[in-house]
């Protein structure tokens, strides 16, 4: 049997709500809006480089958006001493790069464990928590949440044509 990415019920953002709820919300929608435009397809589909020359893939995306989310929640504003679990320094592309259908499973499980882990790690800190960026210097938690969400919605947007391309399936 063929493994396909599993489907995804995605639970609408808060129409009504505190700051907080609605920028976790929004992600959390963005997050699952990743998941779905996978659900249904197999690991060579989801590796697929749908415009050459580009690395672009679904699969890529899912890679990227895990180290994203363990770098900016469990690193950076909780402090975690984790490493990225795709890209280096030596190799800042490989999420996209080395996008290997054999990993799909793996890969669509480990963004899931990562979003889940990234809300735990940061539900007790206060939207004002600040990270001292090297780079910006301070950076609160409330920016890592509207980064994050334009980083979703900017990907989702990617994902949207990469499956169109793949099967032609279109929407939200």
């Amino acid at each position: 049997m063929v493994w396909t990415a599993p489907p995804v019920t995605r639970a609408d953002e808060p129409f009504v709500a505190g700051e907080r709820a609605m920028l976790e919300g929004f992600l959390d929608w963005h997050r699952g809006t990743l998941l779905h435009k996978c659900a249904g397809l197999t690991a060579e589909q989801l590796a697929e480089r749908a415009l050459p020359p580009s690395k672009l893939s679904l699969l890529g995306l899912v890679r990227h958006l895990t180290d994203v989310e363990r770098t900016w929640f469990r690193r950076r504003f909780a402090g975690e001493p984790i490493p990225s679990l795709y890209s280096s320094p030596e190799k800042p592309d490989a999420a996209f790069d080395e996008a290997d259908p054999a990993r799909a499973e793996e890969d669509l499980a480990a963004l899931v464990a990562e979003q889940e882990a990234a809300r735990k790690a940061v539900a007790g800190l206060s939207l004002d928590a600040i990270f001292d960026s090297p780079r910006w210097g301070p950076m609160c938690l409330r920016w890592a949440y509207v980064h994050m969400n334009g980083e979703y919605a900017r990907h989702n947007g990617h994902a949207d044509m990469l499956r169109e391309h793949i099967d032609g399936s279109t929407g939200t």
